[in-house]
């Protein structure tokens, strides 16, 4: 009778759940299972650095809406991992991690990387967390984790594998992988309440639609869009739900942030329907900023815990935004709806005073280059259909007001939990998940110092990202709260040196270009997507400018 491990029924488990790449870092503890990859030829994109394994999956799940697999070895191993894990907690990113532990035969025995219990530090930031205490049970407990992941509220699980358990080799016949991995349901919204919240949405004069993170999780890009086209209300999104609805489109108003700017334009909403948005950081606060407390709200969440958490909603809907919207659709031809011309152009009209608040900078005579010339050079010279990866406290900022996607996952970012420095780690997976898309990642030259040598990683593994740093010598966000709140002269431990990260991804195989002046950078985004090897475009930016969203953040929530 043939025998197998318990790292090969992993494995096979991983392959009938549809798992195609793994990320992780190689550790004794793990190899029975490195071993069954390589007889089934799953690759695994190892990397330099733990957490960029786990941030790599993370951006693996978000770019492919689809579960992320990320592998890492005991104790240390384990332990870098735990920012991936809180990111993807908060985040709701649906990432299987795998941690190789010391056997249990050794518990309690002071041996190597076994005097931590893994599975309990991981319990508060993850759906399930489980130790694995026999090789029978590997099938089933994997088949659950991956069901705990990716079914909603998605998020990240942590299995503990003790390495005695993996290499305990069973009978190849008296185990069996389980059928049913995945489930693709969630809760339903009743005809009725969906059609209280269209006569809620019809009666409006400025109703808006705002997407949140849990939107783009239900994969409703299609009929998102047919919605809006058939009511005529404007659709706001989340970061994380970007090209839900097209950036070129009469119907999309920006991200969140920009209905703070509504008011001064003379109108504020006087209903909302928040899909999959969950209250807090990307609303300001309880977002009575955004939407005044007299506007409707209809608030439909899968998680009911976030329903009412910050805002009492006028019509709460415990439903898969997916499911409600579908029923929205077929009921949204039967009634009339208000020409919402008007209400669409004065959203116009804001964004585009919005974007005239930068002209200064873009008028700007350099060097050094203004931070809102260099984001626009990006933004004008990516190739069509570019996915993006946003990466600094204030990098990205600057780069929200002028980024225009028009599919979802192309613009990855910051969530809850303000990560800095995953960047490298996530435009790994992102890239691995759509290697048809060019990827670009723009990050600080603080958060690029995090896992630097993850240039390496994109070298070895021939993934043609292109990194532009940008470059203003300071950890920007940190000096400018420190002169706001302390005084100019007060900085102190903000401030960064002359660091020639373009020489740095020259040394570990990438291209490596230096930007010191505004006509420079176009040409060199242009060329480095056009030949096609990792890149790192290094841009001298000015340290002083500030990004207009991070006003509105510094301003602090209601």
């Amino acid at each position: 009778m043939a025998t197998v491990t318990g790292g090969e029924l992993l494995v096979r488990t991983l392959m009938k759940a549809g798992v195609e790449t793994i990320f992780g870092l190689h550790g004794a503890h793990l190899e029975s299972i490195f071993q069954s990859c390589l007889d089934h030829r799953i690759p695994i994109l190892d990397v330099r650095h733990e957490v960029a394994a786990g941030h790599a999956a993370e951006g693996y799940a978000r770019a492919g809406r689809r579960l992320g697999v990320a592998m890492v070895t005991a104790g240390p191993g384990f332990t870098n991992v735990i920012s991936s894990l809180a990111n993807a907690y908060l985040d709701r990113t649906p990432v299987l991690y795998l941690a190789g532990s010391a056997g249990t035969r050794d518990a309690e025995t002071n041996t190597l990387q076994a005097g931590i219990d893994q599975a309990a530090i991981a319990r508060p930031i993850t759906k399930w967390s489980h130790r694995v205490a026999s090789a029978q049970d590997i099938p089933r407990l994997v088949a659950q984790a991956i069901r705990v992941a990716t079914t909603g509220p998605t998020g990240p699980v942590l299995l503990d594998l003790p390495n005695d358990v993996l290499n305990t080799r069973l009978e190849e016949d008296s185990v069996r992988i389980p059928d049913n991995l995945i489930f693709a349901t969630g809760p339903g919204a009743a005809r009725e309440t969906v059609e209280a919240a269209l006569d809620i949405l019809a009666a409006a004069e400025r109703p808006v639609i705002m997407a949140g993170a849990g939107a783009f999780q239900a994969g409703i890009t299609d009929e998102l869009l047919k919605f809006a086209e058939a009511t005529g209300i404007p659709v706001f999104s989340d970061f994380a739900a970007h090209g839900l609805v097209p950036a070129s489109s009469d119907l999309y108003g920006g991200t969140f942030h920009k209905m703070d700017d509504l008011k001064a334009e003379g109108g504020q909403p006087d209903a909302v329907l928040a899909l999959g948005v969950r209250f807090g950081l990307f609303t300001l606060g309880a977002g009575t900023r955004l939407a005044p407390l007299s506007a409707k709200l209809i608030h439909v969440e899968i998680d009911p815990r976030e329903v009412g958490r910050l805002r009492d909603a006028d019509l709460p809907v415990v439903a898969d935004p997916r499911a409600f919207i579908e029923t929205a659709n077929a009921l949204a031809g039967q009634r009339p709806w208000k020409d919402l011309s008007a209400w669409r152009r004065l959203i116009r009209a804001a964004r585009k005073r919005r974007y005239e608040t930068m002209r200064e900078g873009l008028d700007r005579k350099g060097p050094p280059i203004h931070p809102a010339q260099a984001v626009q050079a990006i933004a004008d010279n990516i190739p069509k259909g570019a996915l993006i990866v946003g990466d600094g406290a204030e990098a990205y900022h600057w780069f929200n007001e002028v980024v225009a996607q028009d599919e979802p996952a192309s613009y990855i970012t910051h969530g809850f939990l303000g990560t800095v420095g995953m960047g490298l780690g996530l435009s790994l997976g992102v890239q691995v998940a759509r290697r048809d898309k060019p990827v670009l990642l723009l990050v600080g030259d603080g958060a690029v110092g995090f896992t630097i040598i993850e240039f390496d990683t994109m070298a070895r593994h021939q993934l043609p990202i292109v990194a532009v740093v940008m470059n203003n010598r300071s950890w920007a966000a940190s000096q400018h709260f420190q002169e706001l709140v302390s005084g100019r002269n007060r900085v102190i431990g903000t401030q960064l040196g002359e660091a020639r990260y373009h020489d740095v991804a020259l040394a570990l195989g990438c291209e490596g270009v230096h930007v010191t002046r505004l006509e420079q950078l176009g040409p060199a985004i242009r060329k480095a997507f056009e030949n096609g090897r990792p890149t790192c475009i290094n841009v001298e930016i000015e340290v002083n400018a500030m990004p207009p969203e991070l006003h509105q953040l510094m301003a602090r929530h209601e």
